[in-house]
């Protein structure tokens, strides 16, 4: 819940939109996500999907990537466009297999850490590449 709610914020600040794919392990009024968003909620876009076959459904067309530790490259190897799309899994155990394997390797971006680390806490990765995104396309229409 905390990193969902941080992650909340940043849309909110950002313009993203945040697409959640159930089962969440949690609910929306959960006291500490609504803590951690604050009163940020009412302005971010979040949208809920049942199943991520229905989710995948909504950015069709769009180009998806994939951010794992198993990342074939790094997030900053690409150019990004307006509608890319970038997809994140748990942050205890990542994107699943059967997930994973649906990205080729370009599509699969990894954020550089030392070779014994797990991983960044979720909502600082989220952060790192959407501010990358955003860079890229110098910042849109945040000042």
């Amino acid at each position: 819940p905390p990193n969902t709610g941080n992650v909340i914020r940043l849309c909110a600040n950002t313009g993203v939109r945040l697409h959640l794919v159930k089962p969440l392990g949690f609910s929306l009024d959960d006291r500490q996500m609504r803590r951690a968003g604050l009163d940020y909620h009412e302005f971010a876009t979040v949208n809920v999907h049942e199943h991520w076959t229905t989710c995948m459904e909504v950015f069709h067309g769009k180009r998806v990537f994939a951010v794992s530790t198993k990342g074939a490259q790094r997030y900053d190897a690409n150019r990004y466009l307006v509608d890319d799309v970038f997809v994140f899994g748990p942050e205890t155990r990542g994107l699943p297999p059967d997930v994973l394997k649906q990205f080729s390797d370009e599509q699969r971006i990894r954020l550089p850490m030392l070779p014994e680390s797990r991983s960044l806490n979720l909502s600082n990765a989220v952060a790192i590449v959407v501010y990358e995104a955003m860079r890229q396309l110098n910042f849109g229409s945040c000042t």
